[in-house]
Parts: structure tokens; C-alpha cells; sequence
């Protein structure tokens, strides 16, 4: 038997919990004067933005309602300000490592240069983003601001000022927020950092920021609903893109997301019953980590939410420890994933995925994979 722990996704019991709003009749088809079976309304329907807005910390006439895919957002932003010339030919990002390996692919796709800089638990160096800022070639960078993937680290809020009010070399530096993992706490109070947003636009920055979210790890990951969120010159070059692209998404859908949850009350109570069935996970993957990696060199970190757990091997033990697996009927993301173009320079961090597991699945993955952590550091 092959057990397959590449992905961070929702387990079988996570998606269940919204089987209610897939199967949801909609008793009416008209909601605050909108017919949600006919075309128009691009920007979403009112009450979709007002939870999003609320999530986000914006305002809704700074929301933009998509499909089911933050990362079809993000890859459509992204083409939007290379179509604009907005970012010339030699374009870089700067990108968080260990990071998200989809971020990534993005930026290699369009061409654009991808430079490292390393997370610390309150966020990326700033004293390095700083200095790579004053290059007029580099035009944005990478965040995941709550949770990060993989480590599940919290932006500060120092870290988040400091991105706000940063000089930049390039007049259209962007900062690509996405905030995947916003309200998805298991252990503890849900973060509340400071809104970049607001923080840009007291800097006279507001255009800097293009925030994102979607309800993919919330109700359904295959039909779920998105948004990005924006101001000045970023929301307006990006309407633009849209008012040519689409004349709007699945309302229908949007429509049953808000009679399902209703309000923000409503997806944070909805949340807990996400958290309830991911905590056991992680305390026991954890747990299992903390008793079989301590003579191995290697380190992990302890997350409060998300999706991952990072783990930090002996340089040059990453791709070895998932040869192992492999050979022992576990997969797990390739060494490499968490870095651009897939190279970490010291070979040693690897993204553990436990929610897609049962318990019994995971047991079984902690044993392979800390004996193959143990074996690829004596050898």
C-alpha cells in the first residue's frame, strides 16, 4: 500500500462538514436585488465581499469576489501587472524560504527571477528584504502571513510595519499577501496581526499590497470561493484586467456559501469543528517527532494552525530521507519543493503534511519517515 502525504489537503471528514451547502436548495434566486443565475455583478455578490472584508480586515468595495481558486487569483494578478508593463523585462521576487512551492512555479512561469531570503519565526529578514528593495529591478515579493507554509510561523507586527513603510527602488512594488490560513487556528486564540493594508496606506503605500483568500480549506477545496483585495492603482489596474476577462463568477455558489455560514460569527464556528478534527493530528505528529527525531540532528517546528509542519534535517540529508520513504511506501513532498526552482542550497528542509491522513495512515507515515530522517543522518 502506497500512503500518499504530498499535499497539505482537507481529509475526507473536513470536507463532510459542508456537505449541507453542496446539497443546499436555494430558496430564492434573487438576494439584495440580484439575480444570481444571470450574468453581471463581477466583483461578487455584496454579502460574499462583506465576509471576505471582514476576514481581511478592508473594506468590501476593495474585494473582488473569484471562483474556487486563490491561486488562479494570484496567477491572474500576477500576469496582470507583467501585461500592464507595470514590471519591465529583468523583473525579480523576492521570496520567503522555505516557502510555497505554487508561489514559486508562478514567478518561474512568467520569467521573473526569484531571490531567497530566509523566514525567521517573526516572518522574512527584513533586514535583507530591505536591501534587496533598493534594486529598481525587484518588484515584489511573496508573504504568507499567518500560518506560513510550511513552517507556520506568524508575522510580526515589527515585520509587517516595516513592510509597509519600506523604501522600494521599483514605483510598483507589490507584496503578494496570502492570507490562505487566516482563521485556521487549532490550538489557541486566532492571530490578529496588523492589517497591511491599512499599515501600506498610513505610508502612503496602499497600492503595495494584493491581499487573497478563499473558503477552498474552509467549506469545500474543489468548489470553494475566493477573493483578492486591493487599493489605489492595484485595484484599478486589476478591475481593468477583469472587466475584460470575465463578466463574473459563480454566484450560485457565492449564494449558498452565504446561506450556509451566514456571517464571519458563522465561518468561525465552522472553523472549530475544522480544528477539532486537526488538532489530534498534529499533537500526535509532534509528539511522535519530539520522542523519535531527538538524537537525529534534526528540528521541526510547532505550529498553531495551517497546514504543515517544517522540518530541518542534517545538511544534505532531504533527498535521501525521501528516497527512503519512497522505498518504504510513503510519499512526501520532494525535497527542494519549499525553495525556488526546487533547490535548497543546504538540502535539508522537508514539508510534513499530516491532515490528509488518517490516524492509522499517519502512524504509519511518523515511522517511516523519522526512521528515514534517523538513517539518512548516520549514513
Amino acid at each position: 500500500m502506497i500512503i500518499d502525504a504530498t499535499r497539505g489537503k482537507p481529509n475526507a471528514m473536513q470536507v463532510a462538514l459542508a456537505n449541507e451547502l453542496i446539497n443546499m436548495p436555494l430558496t430564492s434566486y434573487v438576494t439584495e436585488g440580484i439575480d444570481v443565475r444571470n450574468y453581471g455583478v463581477g466583483d461578487g455578490l455584496p454579502a460574499m465581499k462583506r465576509i471576505f472584508a471582514e476576514l481581511l480586515g478592508v473594506d468590501a468595495y476593495e474585494v473582488i469576489v473569484g471562483g474556487n481558486s486563490s491561486l488562479n487569483l494570484m496567477f491572474d494578478c500576477f500576469a496582470t501587472f507583467v501585461l500592464a508593463e507595470q514590471w519591465g523585462s529583468g523583473a525579480k521576487f523576492i521570496c520567503p524560504v522555505p516557502g510555497y512551492d505554487r508561489h514559486f512555479s508562478i514567478s518561474e512561469y512568467f520569467g521573473v527571477e526569484m531571490i531567497n531570503v530566509a523566514m525567521t519565526e517573526n516572518g522574512p529578514d527584513m533586514d535583507i528584504v530591505e536591501k534587496l528593495a533598493a534594486d529598481p529591478d525587484v518588484v515584489g515579493m511573496w508573504c504568507v502571513p499567518v500560518f506560513s507554509n510550511p513552517q507556520g510561523y506568524v508575522y510580526s507586527d515589527e515585520t509587517i510595519a516595516r513592510l509597509a513603510k519600506m523604501k522600494t527602488a521599483h514605483p510598483h512594488f507589490k507584496i503578494f499577501w496570502d492570507d490562505a490560513y487566516t482563521i485556521h487556528h487549532f490550538s489557541g486564540s486566532r492571530p490578529t496581526p496588523l492589517n497591511i493594508l491599512s499599515e501600506c496606506r498610513k505610508n502612503g503605500n496602499e497600492s503595495r499590497p494584493v491581499m487573497f483568500a478563499s473558503f477552498s480549506k474552509i467549506s469545500v477545496a474543489g468548489a470553494g470561493v475566493s477573493c483578492f483585495a486591493a487599493s489605489g492603482d492595484s485595484l484599478a489596474t486589476l478591475r481593468k484586467r477583469m472587466n475584460a476577462q470575465t463578466i463574473g463568477h459563480d454566484k450560485v455558489n457565492q449564494q449558498k456559501h452565504i446561506n450556509f455560514f451566514k456571517d464571519v460569527k458563522g465561518v468561525e464556528a465552522h472553523m472549530q469543528k475544522h480544528a477539532a478534527i486537526l488538532r489530534p493530528k498534529f499533537e500526535y505528529a509532534i509528539a511522535y517527532m519530539e520522542k523519535h527525531l531527538k538524537d537525529t540532528g534534526a528540528t521541526f517546528t510547532r505550529p498553531q494552525g495551517g497546514y504543515f509542519i517544517s522540518v530541518e534535517t542534517l545538511p544534505g540529508c532531504a533527498k535521501r530521507v525521501c528516497q527512503i520513504c519512497k522505498e518504504n511506501g510513503v510519499l512526501i513532498t520532494d525535497a527542494g519543493a519549499t525553495f525556488p526552482y526546487g533547490k535548497d542550497p543546504a538540502d535539508s528542509n522537508l514539508r510534513f503534511a499530516p491532515t490528509f491522513l488518517s490516524i492509522d495512515e499517519l502512524e504509519k507515515t511518523l515511522e517511516v519517515f523519522c526512521a528515514a530522517i534517523k538513517t539518512a543522518s548516520e549514513t
